[in-house]
């Protein structure tokens, strides 16, 4: 416990600013991945002969370890944040490419034809009826691939990235358990945290009559 005390206040504010950093890499990663992959979700529905070797791409790629992606894009990209995130934002894009192909296809047809009979024109239909039917497979795509990057992020450190890793590769250096605990321990709670988050948003997003009673009230 007093080493502990003395590593707060010995490295409180950059504890804050590694968390903030921690959070930045994550959270930008995380954004370019939903702009990228919910469209491209919706797009694959409309072209399901394409849509089995879309995700087979996304997926070698993410079996790819994380490190040799990190290592990948330094010659492309240097050493950084940049690589950082673009690496990051790859690994971000199965979970939610595949949720969101799965729960706009499986939109019932017959909600779909209705949406026609009413004179709604495609987009209207995707904006208006089948995203918002959509939602909770969505953001459970989201919610995943947020709390694996999260975790991933860490290993930004190995390139000058920053972050939480930064505490955890010290105290692997130096064999100080508080270092490592100072890292581990953030991560963990802002996954949880951002989690949280994400969940409040998907009651929100989703339509009331998807809900669960305890929700809707």
């Amino acid at each position: 416990m007093e080493t502990m005390q003395t590593f707060f206040s010995e490295y409180g504010n950059q504890l804050l600013f590694k968390t903030w950093e921690h959070l930045y890499i994550s959270l930008i990663s995380i954004t370019l991945g939903i702009f990228v992959a919910v469209p491209l979700g919706v797009a694959l529905t409309r072209i399901p002969k394409v849509a089995d070797k879309i995700m087979s791409l996304v997926g070698i790629i993410q079996t790819f370890p994380t490190l040799a992606i990190l290592a990948f894009f330094i010659p492309l990209l240097g050493i950084g944040k940049v690589p950082a995130i673009v690496a990051l934002f790859f690994y971000s894009l199965l979970p939610i490419l595949r949720n969101t192909y799965t729960g706009v296809y499986n939109v019932s047809d017959n909600i779909i034809e209705a949406g026609r009979g009413m004179g709604m024109t495609n987009w209207e239909r995707i904006r208006m009826v089948e995203l918002p039917l959509a939602v909770p497979v969505i953001m459970a795509g989201i919610r995943i691939s947020t709390v694996y990057l999260i975790g991933w992020a860490t290993l930004a450190s190995y390139i000058g990235a920053g972050g939480l890793g930064d505490f955890i590769f010290d105290g692997l250096n130096l064999f100080k358990t508080e270092f490592i605990l100072a890292g581990a321990i953030p991560t963990t709670l802002l996954a949880l945290m951002i989690d949280y988050v994400l969940g409040r948003l998907e009651t929100r997003l989703t339509p009331t009559g998807l809900r669960n009673p305890s929700e809707a009230a």
